[in-house]
């Protein structure tokens, strides 16, 4: 009787009310939590709880996770119970985000001020202020600020809004949000935050504009990880701002190549009498100002300047041309849902990556009752460790000792690249119609996610037995893998090998003997059925998931922002299709934050194995990037070993069923001949399912998109036209432009 009685209310359970997504929203930021932590609480993922938040089109939770989210609401109902709809404060439109808010302040009223005004031609009502979560500071030491437009003045009978206290969840310490974009308005010194504020700026000089930053302004973003450290306010100068602070709208082109500014330029000798002083990178289009921290309170102010090229073009299009509130919108997106930039896109993904993992945090109180800075564990620490000899790169200086023109080969050398591969099509593929190109979301962070990697110095290790849970590198023979006749989970099939790339080379090409490869690429072999025997290998024992919380950041800034956008996970596959089409055209400024986040992966990765940038470098002497710790060429080999592996499963399984072969892959896009268009008229869909294993339309990073369709003529002529029958079609199949520009991948 007890199972019947457990039955029914389960039953009963899985149908609990809930209240309307508005309210489960308010609910959540009254009681100050993150959509992260609900996620966390309730073993879901954070784009889940978001959907269930969401008013235009919420999804409902099933199953226990209903349950445990209807019980937590009720609790949080009965702690913030909701106020008569007369008692409702009343948001100005001008200071609402229009697009994404950061959480936990999505959608928060403006904060209290001496100027707060409503948009032209609207009329600010008096609004009730939530009840603070901490008491926040008296008005009279706060910047002047305004809500409105950046030519708008408070039109004749508006009425200034009634002071409100800091919104529920919000730090007291950066209310005004992460950044702000500094520039002049009708001759006064401005700057747009996010939500649509604007703050008066007093300061006439950068020192005294780095001193208001920091005293008066309420900008910065609270850590990401409990030892870390709260985030810098960042201030993005306009062109007229630099002319009011005395700086170049321009760099000359020797400044350019120095990446800053002279010692003797006069802002630079402002900051040094102020006692202000820049890090090594000097005063350039990312610049930072501090003074050294005294205990735990830190004095610095970051500052990116569009006009000298901060914002790479390759990753952040034309953001850095933008007006001064759209830039502040698609800067504060980006900082709410991945980090405050601290640089380029590279130098913030490998940035976030320590900024989730510190080296250090607060030990256990001593017998004194002090607390001393330890390692923390799962962080790569707060010391660099050199490389394996067969990770290093060319030069590095643990080959010192190498002959000056000795050329390494596979034996010697860790290779562990993206595919570049391409072959010549056959007869029965020149009868089809098109060309179609299926391009991999977030390859690279898919790659990362649950990988094991390496947090320590390498042991070295002869004969040893494999292990495909031991991070490493292998020196093993994998020369003997037939892909005419692989397993797939426990059965065999019989392949064309000579219509596959290799899944060992970059190249594709078959092995011809011993060469160094990371731990998924030798797992991968024994996946495939045969025996490995490595003869020597540099293993990591400290070792664990280092990129997850890495990777999930990314996703779920990812995935909020292309739905934003209107492209949803769990779509349809025609319908994936169509939201996809044109999707940027949707919200341009949101489409410059979505590539922003790619190439924060990218380039995060790529930054593990910086090279040397000048700086006066000879073979065998060290540069800058190796002392940092996240200087990690054998983790950046593991991610790409694992997103080729990915992808080569995915292919050999299309493959095995279909009996399609790919005609070129680049990275992660993949180009198949088809009798049709659409990459559903060769993805073998049944009943909206995909092939178990193989590719599977979507947003969510590891799915696929279509990345571009051409005709087949048009793959024959550019071949023909440059005599190549190799020509890897997949760099042009997006918009069949042929040339070699730069992308920034």
């Amino acid at each position: 009787m007890s199972e019947l009685f457990d039955a029914v209310d389960a039953l009963v359970a899985s149908r609990s009310p809930l209240p309307p997504a508005e309210e489960r929203k308010r609910l959540r930021v009254a009681h100050g939590l993150t959509l992260d932590e609900v996620a966390t609480a309730l073993k879901v993922r954070r784009a889940t709880v978001s959907g269930w938040e969401s008013v235009k089109k919420p999804t409902e939770p099933r199953g226990p996770e209903r349950e445990a989210y209807a019980r937590l609401l009720r609790q949080l109902a009965e702690l913030y119970p909701a106020a008569p709809a007369s008692e409702q404060p009343v948001t100005p439109p001008s200071a609402r985000f229009t697009g994404a808010a950061p959480d936990p302040t999505e959608a928060r009223t403006p904060p209290t001020g001496q100027a707060l005004e409503a948009t032209a031609g609207a009329t600010t009502q008096n609004t009730q202020p939530p009840a603070p979560v901490a008491a926040a500071p008296a008005a009279a030491s706060r910047p002047a600020r305004t809500a409105r437009t950046p030519s708008a003045s408070r039109p004749p009978g508006a009425k200034k809004a009634a002071p409100a206290s800091t919104p529920a969840g919000v730090d007291p310490r950066f209310e005004n949000g992460p950044l702000a974009v500094v520039d002049v308005a009708d001759g006064k010194t401005v700057a747009y935050c996010t939500g649509g504020l604007i703050l008066d700026v007093p300061a006439k000089s950068i020192p005294a504009l780095v001193d208001w930053t920091l005293k008066d302004a309420r900008l910065g973003q609270p850590k990401l990880s409990g030892p870390g450290k709260d985030a810098d306010p960042l201030l993005v100068l306009t062109e007229a701002a630099l002319e009011r602070y005395g700086l170049p709208v321009t760099l000359t082109e020797e400044e350019r190549l120095a990446g800053r500014l002279p010692e003797s330029h006069k802002v630079v000798k402002q900051l040094a009498r102020a006692e202000w002083k820049l890090t090594k990178r000097g005063f350039g289009p990312w610049a930072r100002i501090y003074r050294p921290a005294t205990g735990s309170e830190r004095a610095c102010v970051q500052l990116c300047i569009p006009s000298w090229h901060a914002l790479d073009t390759r990753h952040w299009g034309k953001a850095g041309q933008l007006p001064p509130a759209e830039l502040a919108r698609v800067l504060g997106v980006y900082a709410s849902r991945v980090m405050t930039p601290r640089g380029s896109a590279a130098v913030t993904g490998l940035e976030l990556m320590t900024a989730l993992h510190p080296p250090t945090r607060a030990s256990e109180a001593d017998e004194t009752g002090k607390r001393h800075s330890e390692h923390n564990p799962g962080s790569l620490g707060k010391n660099p460790v050199d490389p394996a000899p067969c990770e290093a790169p060319d030069g590095h200086p643990v080959l010192k000792d190498l002959p000056r023109f000795h050329v390494r080969g596979p034996a010697e050398k860790l290779f562990e690249e993206a595919y570049d591969w391409a072959r010549p099509m056959t007869d029965d593929e020149c009868t089809m119609r098109h060309l179609v190109g299926i391009d991999v979301n977030m390859a690279f962070a898919a790659g990362a996610n649950g990988l094991t990697v390496g947090l320590g110095a390498p042991t070295h290790v002869k004969n040893p037995t494999f292990d495909p849970k031991l991070p490493g590198s292998w020196l093993v023979d994998l020369s003997h893998v037939d892909l005419s006749r692989v397993k797939i989970g426990k059965e065999w099939a019989q392949l064309d090998a000579d219509l596959l790339p290799s899944p060992f080379t970059p190249k594709g090409e078959r092995p011809e003997g011993p060469a160094w490869y990371a731990t998924p690429t030798v797992a991968y072999a024994v996946e495939l059925g045969y025996e490995v025997r490595p003869t020597e290998a540099w293993v990591r024992r400290e070792n664990g998931r280092y990129l997850d919380g890495w990777y999930n950041r990314l996703r779920d800034a990812y995935l909020a922002t292309m739905a934003d956008l209107g492209v949803h996970a769990d779509m349809e596959p025609a319908d994936f299709l169509a939201a996809m089409d044109s999707y940027k055209d949707r919200d341009p400024e949101l489409a410059l934050v979505v590539s922003a986040i790619k190439a924060t992966v990218k380039g995060g990765l790529g930054k593990l194995r910086e090279r040397p940038r000048g700086e006066g470098w000879r073979p065998g002497e060290p540069w800058r990037a190796l002392s940092r710790p996240t200087w990690r060429p054998d983790i950046r080999a593991a991610v790409i070993s694992r997103t080729r592996i990915n992808l080569h499963r995915k292919i050999v399984k299309h493959a095995a069923f279909t009996g399609q072969y790919p005609i070129a892959i680049l990275s992660d896009c993949v180009v198949y001949a088809a009798a049709g268009p659409s990459p559903l008229d060769f993805l073998p869909y049944r009943d909206g399912k995909p092939l178990p294993g193989g590719f599977k339309l979507g947003i969510n990073p590891g799915l696929v998109k279509h990345e571009g369709t051409q005709p087949l003529l048009w793959g024959e002529e550019v071949r023909e036209r440059f005599n190549a029958p190799e020509l890897n079609l997949a760099r042009y199949i997006k918009d069949g432009t042929v040339t070699d520009a730069d992308n920034g991948e």
